[in-house]
This record gives C-alpha cells, structure tokens and sequence, in this order.
C-alpha cells in the first residue's frame, strides 16, 4: 500500500511527486551544508492522498523485474537446486554472473555433476541491504550446457569479466529463465516476473554506488533523514530513529523507529529520476535544503491530513 505526498513546489518539485510507507533496527556523501536561503518566496504545500488507481500514478519504485535484474548483477553467488538422479531437490551453491540479458552463467565442479536428466532448476540469490532489508529473487528455467563455440566464447569473456579467471568448458552450464519470483524481503509475499518483463528490463543505473551512498548518509547526515521523516512525509506520529536502506533511480527507502507505535518502512521518491552519483548528491542537497527550511518556517507547511494509518497504507512490521 502506498502514501503518496504531493510535491513541496512546483518550482522544486513537480506534481508527480509521490513518497510510499509501510511500518518495521536503526543505527548514517557528504553533502554541502544547509543554510536558509531568502530568496525562496513561493509557497509550500505537502499534502497526503491514497493512490486508487495504480494505472494513472507515476512510477514511485523500480519494477519488479528492475529489482530482480539488480539483485542479480550485485550478486555472485546464489543457491541452485534441481533434481538428483534419485528424484531428490539438492540446492548448492554456485558461483555465477550473468549475460546482457541477465541470463545466469554458473560454474559448476565434478562433485556437482549429479543431476538427473530432468533439466528443470532453481537459483535462488539474495542481496543483503544495510544489515536489516534482503531483497530476493529465484529463477526458474532449465539448467543447459551451450555447444555453439561462438556463444561459449562469449560466455568465457563475460565470466572473465566478473571473476577475473578463466572457467572450465566443460563446468559452465547457463540457467535458462523461464520465470522470476521476486521477494522484498524475508517473509514478504513474491511477485512473479516473466521472462520477457526480466530480460527487457535493466538493472538499476546506481546499483554500483547505492551502498556507499547508504552507508555514507546514514554515518555523515542523520538529521537530514530524520528531518525528510517529518516534511516528506505526514506520519503522525514521532520517529525517534531512522535509518537509510537503499537509493535507486527513483527513490530510496527507510526503515523507522517510533515508540510505541513500532517499526515502519516508508519509501521516500526523488522530485525525478537520477541515473549518477552527482545526481543522487544534487538531488539530496536540493531535499535536504529543501526540508530545513521548511522545519524552520521560512515557509508555511500545509498539511491535508489523511485520519486513519489503514488508509495510508500502514502495515506494521
């Protein structure tokens, strides 16, 4: 479910601009100092609405088959599973990386070589998000050994690429997909992706810094999240610890501390979408400057409050 807020300003902000939450521990770039800025004299509103229609909403979070495709190009190692020659699943795990079409290439050894003829398998990888979120995703498909020398060729470079070592011909097998589930985390209900929505998707432009970035805001600029808590978003309630848990082109997510109420998650938007680390610096530079001056009344904030958290989309973790 999701809390959509309207845009601080058109000036800063178009109308497109929709944060998401659901409630859920807590513990921080260095970003140019805040400072009031006088020469901002349009009005600012925030306002609260319940998105109805998902069709006529901008895209406030990557797509499933988006999130699938950048778990699997930070990730490489996963868990494989397939039927032995006995009828059993056996999971192992493998080290693998992926084609242009996210396509798994895996490296097996002699001791695995004792699956049945039955092709069908599993590979399950996870990608662990600042020690509290595991996003994951499982791809089905058949478990294949290319012949074609042109594709093994190719296949060879890409795991060169990864690994930094040649790979055994006769242990490179690919993982066909036929379908994807994608999870948000442990205990989260799956979303299945196609085949077509997977490899016609891209992985997230700022999967390679979104850690750092993380990790950096989360050491360097806790006021900064703690204040986008309380502009950004109109949460009712008191959030005495928030923490910083991925960035990506359209957004990042947050995990929040409010006694006694528990512990949230709410997914805050960029104004737009952001594909750099420049990027990703200027637009929290213009929030946070943003947000300070509105905590301290250099503009008026008005509020439409939405009564009920059920309404907002709020499901405690």
């Amino acid at each position: 479910m999701i809390l959509q807020t309207q845009s601080l300003s058109s000036h800063i902000f178009p109308s497109n601009f929709h944060p998401t939450y659901k409630p859920i521990s807590l513990k921080p770039l260095n970003f140019l100092p805040i400072q009031p800025n006088p020469s901002h004299k349009f009005p600012l509103k925030c306002s609260v609405s319940v998105a109805s229609d998902p069709s006529t909403t901008t895209q406030v979070k990557p797509f499933p088959a988006e999130v699938s495709r950048t778990i699997m190009e930070l990730s490489s190692s996963g868990t494989l599973s397939t039927l032995t020659h006995d009828g059993w699943p056996l999971g192992i795990g493998v080290r693998f990386t992926v084609d242009a079409d996210g396509t798994p290439i895996v490296c097996l050894n002699l001791s695995n070589r004792h699956f049945s003829i039955d092709k069908r398998s599993t590979l399950h990888v996870q990608l662990e998000q600042c020690k509290v979120r595991t996003p994951q995703c499982t791809i089905q498909g058949s478990l294949d050994k290319p012949e074609d020398k042109t594709v093994l060729k190719k296949l060879h470079s890409v795991w060169k690429k990864r690994f930094g070592e040649e790979i055994n011909e006769d242990l490179l097998y690919v993982v066909s997909v036929d379908r994807v589930l994608q999870l948000e985390d442990f205990q989260e209900d799956g979303v299945w992706v196609t085949s077509s929505d997977y490899k016609n998707s891209y992985p997230d432009p700022l999967r390679d810094i979104a850690e750092k970035v993380v990790n950096e805001i989360n050491a360097n600029n806790m006021e900064d999240v703690l204040r986008f808590c309380n502009i950004y978003a109109d949460l009712q309630f008191q959030v005495s610890e928030a923490k910083m848990v991925w960035v990506d082109r359209l957004g990042f997510d947050m995990r929040l501390y409010s006694p006694p109420n528990g512990l949230f998650e709410i997914r805050i938007p960029f104004p737009r979408e952001v594909t750099n680390e420049k990027g990703v610096k200027s637009t929290f530079n213009g929030m946070s400057q943003i947000a300070w001056e509105v905590e301290k009344n250099y503009y008026s904030l008005d509020f439409n409050r939405v009564k009920q958290f059920k309404k907002l989309g709020v499901t405690r973790l």
